[in-house]
């Protein structure tokens, strides 16, 4: 896995959200940004770890960052995720994991002794300038934007 690190540029990179709406880390040229990757859509870690980040978003928002979460599911199977739980942030639906490459957070893992490939539940905050500030590679679901907001 060759994850971005701190002080790496993040390339540029396009997706389509939950709507179809195209969004490209250009469109956040300027503003900070908070992308986090999680393994699936509504299950309960992933839907943990998003709720809490919609019940911090205005504190977030007061520090000046902007979300995008971003998982390999289908753009009706986020969508979905998305209206269930009200999601203020949109949701990247990376079905050809164009995103998740990008970021280098497409591995092996390990589950209950089985071996395979997916996603690592990983946050990246990105300064203003497209430059990875911050990873956070232990993700605590329960108080996620606790971790994105201490300094």
């Amino acid at each position: 896995m060759n994850t971005l690190k701190q002080g790496d540029a993040v390339p540029n990179f396009t997706a389509k959200d939950e709507q179809g709406n195209t969004i490209s880390l250009s469109d956040y040229k300027g503003k900070k940004l908070v992308v986090f990757f999680y393994p699936k859509a509504s299950t309960p870690g992933c839907t943990v770890e998003a709720c809490n980040l919609r019940d911090n978003y205005k504190e977030l928002q007061a520090q000046g960052y902007e979300l995008l979460g971003v998982s390999a599911d289908s753009a009706k199977r986020q969508s979905n995720f998305k209206n269930k739980y009200e999601f203020p942030f949109p949701l990247l639906a990376d079905e050809d994991k164009t995103v998740i490459n990008a970021f280098g957070v497409w591995g092996p893992k390990k589950f209950m002794g089985r071996e395979y490939d997916g996603i690592h539940r990983m946050t990246f905050l990105i300064d203003k300038n497209g430059v990875v500030d911050r990873v956070i590679e232990k993700v605590k679901t329960k108080d996620h934007a606790a971790q994105i907001l201490e300094k």
